[in-house]
């Protein structure tokens, strides 16, 4: 089980995005890096296709686990996250005040 999922609240703690906070859009867990909105903004010139039009767009692109902290829903901190496992279920641990994390979807 991976420690992130869609829908969690993200704050950046460093890099130069330092501070931002957002939402995980994608989870890569065979490169250990998330893509979250509003995050890690890069500009692309495009070239025209037959699909497009030319101009220069805006991407996310993803940014690694070890420069995000989640955000405690119940307690509203900066957090690890933890396992606990009950009979056959597998649930996360705000390592602060102990509350379950649910990722909220939008």
């Amino acid at each position: 089980m991976f420690k992130f999922k869609v829908g969690d609240q993200l704050q950046i703690v460093s890099g130069r995005d330092k501070g931002k906070k957002g939402t995980v859009e994608k989870v890569l867990p065979s490169e250990n890096k998330l893509i979250v909105s509003g995050v890690n903004i890069y500009k692309r010139h495009r070239k025209a296709t037959r699909s497009q039009s030319a101009g220069i767009y805006e991407i996310a692109r993803p940014i690694p686990v070890s420069k995000v902290r989640i955000i405690c829903p119940k307690c509203s901190k900066l957090t690890r996250i933890g396992f606990i496992i009950e009979g056959k279920t597998k649930t996360r641990l705000c390592k602060k005040c102990k509350g379950e994390l649910t990722a909220q979807r939008s």
